[in-house]
């Protein structure tokens, strides 16, 4: 009985558990029916989204690849431009607007000794030690700017460079920096100053000339005239046989001031120069040069010389004083052989001495044309610029040579005559 009633209350458990389950999975399934109806009622609107958002996402990625493309193109253009900004001789860099480097191309690297990575990030200014002509807000106060700048290179040596700025602005007109052009134009400018400092040695030089022209006439015909005066005066007390003597005195006077005034005249130009040209001219400096000095000169010229350029002349004539002038002053030569060839197109004139040469740093001052050292190779080597030539010197302990050439100018077909080749002039 007790196991009858304890299989019947485990019957009546389970009958109750079952119907409870019954009970409570009527609205589970009613709930998952009404999820299940709102789910496939919201699958052609999420579908929909999603097609939506697709086509979307297609349509951002051609225009990501136009983008793209077109980025691609814009830097081609600017690698092809920054290709050539390389290639261009001046030093180009782009400051931006806190004042940094941030483009520097190859013609900087090769002006100032810098590359790009060492320049980009650093200020223009501490970098190369700018030196401005005017101050720099005057200068960044416009939208352009040229000028002459005084730079640093890394080794150390100053520069001056021809600068240009160009302010550099975005889409919206705000300034976002400056380009900078620089040419370097160092050699520009020292030779612009050898040429005032030789102009105004030229000028010194030149009242120096007439100093000493005039002490020249006043201690030489000034007391030969203030004779012949004297002279003048004393003809009417004198006797006849007195007035003969003082006749004869002052002839002799008159004959030394026509000797001074010939001397000064041809020192000061040659009428042989301008009558029979630079050959005739030639050998008579250098014959009186060479019994003055002491000094043996070889004169060789070729065997027809004709007339040269008026211009082309004087300037060999000048080279020949000057060179001998500086032979007989610093040298101690002992000879002189001078050569003078010339070709289809030019002329060439050459002056060798035996002497002791040119100490190695005047000899370099010399080759970069200051005029420091003397006007008088500065002045030929401008001389013989001008007429379109050249001027050498090559210098050791054996002795020195001047070389000069010049175009080869005709002033008239006159042959100036049929000469030997070569002359050697001894001192008398």
């Amino acid at each position: 009985m007790l196991g009858f009633l304890a299989f019947s209350a485990v019957i009546v458990l389970l009958g109750e558990n079952t119907r409870r389950i019954t009970i409570n999975r009527e609205p589970a399934e009613a709930k998952l029916r009404e999820t299940h109806g709102r789910l496939e009622d919201r699958v052609p609107e999420t579908t929909a989204q999603l097609e939506e958002r697709t086509a979307a996402l297609q349509q951002k990625t051609v225009q990501l690849e136009e983008r793209t493309a077109s980025l691609q193109e814009k830097t081609a253009e600017v690698l092809e431009k920054a290709t050539l900004l390389d290639l261009a001789n001046d030093a180009i860099f782009v400051k931006s607007a806190s004042g940094t480097i941030s483009y520097w191309n190859e013609g900087a690297t090769r002006l100032y000794g810098w590359t790009m990575t060492e320049a980009l990030g650093r200020s223009p200014d501490k970098l190369l030690h700018s030196e401005y002509p005017i101050p720099l807000s005057e200068i960044e106060s416009g939208d352009d700017w040229e000028g002459e700048i005084c730079h640093t290179k890394r080794d150390g040596s100053r520069i001056i460079v021809a600068s240009r700025w160009t302010k550099i602005r975005d889409s919206d007109g705000n300034p976002g920096g400056w380009l900078e052009i620089n040419t370097d134009i160092t050699s520009r400018k020292r030779a612009e100053d050898a040429a005032r400092r030789l102009s105004g040695r030229l000028l010194t030089l030149q009242d120096e000339e007439r100093r000493r022209i005039a002490k020249e006439l006043h201690d030489s015909l000034g007391q030969y005239l203030a004779a012949l005066k004297m002279n003048l005066d004393r003809f009417p007390s004198l006797t006849p046989e007195q007035s003969a003597a003082i006749a004869s005195e002052s002839s002799q006077i008159v004959d030394k001031c026509l000797t001074e005034t010939r001397t000064i005249s041809h020192l000061l130009h040659p009428p042989l120069l301008d009558e029979a040209g630079f050959g005739s001219a030639a050998r008579w400096y250098v014959e009186g040069f060479a019994r003055r000095s002491g000094i043996a000169v070889n004169l060789d010229l070729p065997q027809e010389l004709m007339r040269l350029h008026p211009d082309v002349e004087l300037a060999l004539f000048r080279a020949v004083q000057e060179c001998l002038t500086n032979i007989h002053k610093h040298a101690g030569s002992s000879l002189v052989d001078i050569r003078m060839t010339q070709d289809a197109k030019q002329v060439r004139l050459e002056i060798a001495d035996n002497g002791k040469g040119i100490p190695k740093d005047q000899l370099r001052r010399l080759r970069r044309g200051t005029t420091e050292v003397g006007v008088g190779i500065a002045g030929m080597r401008e001389r013989f610029r001008e007429l379109g030539g050249s001027l050498e010197i090559v210098s050791n302990h054996k002795g020195t040579t001047i070389i000069v050439t010049a175009p080869l100018l005709h002033g008239s077909a006159i042959d100036s005559g049929k000469h030997s080749k070569s002359k050697r002039i001894s001192a008398a």
